[in-house]
């Protein structure tokens, strides 16, 4: 197929170049998805592949449509930001109607990585940058690292770590400057009233469901921030199309 621009094209420059720059920007807003791990067998890599095809293609489809003129990529990158608005939307909806459900999928998630803690780095850093965040330790509680072989409290256990926590799980010390990663060694041998006074003993489902009344317009605004970036690209792609369409339509008298 042979591509041309028309030499009396006047489609505007600064939709072009601006929906261009969007697709750069949209681009790098994008989270790192490489740290989500073992949610219900689902292998990460497949996970963060499919992520970077959904990129790959908007991207290349807002791109190249936005230099090339080309109202078949605008359109199908128009649809899919479309698409992807209001299944944001959805889920957000759908979350809001079933908090049981999403609470009992979390549990879920957080047990089947905590059994997984010590086989994958990245694995550790997001269990511990959670727990630290939210100042929790386990789904409910410091009970719940007897699921890892580890820290397991079973006479069958013979680990160093056996009958304790991550050092994630410890109440900070602000007179250390050098984190002691054996602070929670042998913690939970302790007498359970004794155990908030080293460690944190919240769980971090109460932590989160504690966080968000408290940050709702933080997740509000965010939420309003994505929304209207797509809104803003949906909004870009239609103009650039109308002006090309304006063009041709203009090119044929």
């Amino acid at each position: 197929m042979h591509y041309y621009r028309y030499s009396n094209a006047k489609v505007s420059c600064w939709y072009k170049y601006l929906l261009f720059s969007y697709n750069i920007i949209f681009w790098g807003v994008l989270s790192d998805l490489t740290k989500v791990t073992r949610m219900h067998g689902i292998d990460p890599v497949v996970l963060v592949l499919m992520v970077g095809v959904v990129m790959f293609t908007l991207g290349f489809a807002g791109c190249v449509g936005a230099l090339r003129e080309n109202i078949c990529l605008l359109n199908f990158f128009c649809g899919t930001i479309v698409l992807i608005f209001f299944l944001e939307l959805a889920v957000a909806v759908l979350a809001f109607l079933f908090q049981d459900w999403v609470r009992d999928r979390f549990r879920e998630f957080f047990e089947s990585n905590i059994k997984s803690y010590r086989d994958d780095i990245d694995l550790q850093n997001l269990i511990d940058s959670l727990q630290k965040a939210n100042q929790c330790c386990g789904a409910y509680g410091p009970e719940d690292w007897d699921l890892n072989v580890y820290f397991n409290c079973s006479g069958a256990s013979y680990s160093r770590e056996k009958c304790g926590v991550p050092f994630s799980c410890c109440v900070p010390d602000p007179a250390q400057k050098v984190v002691n990663t054996q602070c929670g060694y042998d913690v939970r041998i302790q007498l359970k009233s004794k155990w908030d006074e080293s460690i944190f003993t919240k769980g971090c489902i109460q932590a989160l469901e504690s966080w968000l009344p408290r940050n709702i317009y933080i997740v509000a605004g965010v939420f309003i921030a994505i929304s209207l970036l797509q809104i803003f690209g949906i909004f870009l792609a239609r103009t650039l199309i109308s002006d090309i369409e304006a063009v041709k339509a203009g090119h044929h008298f």
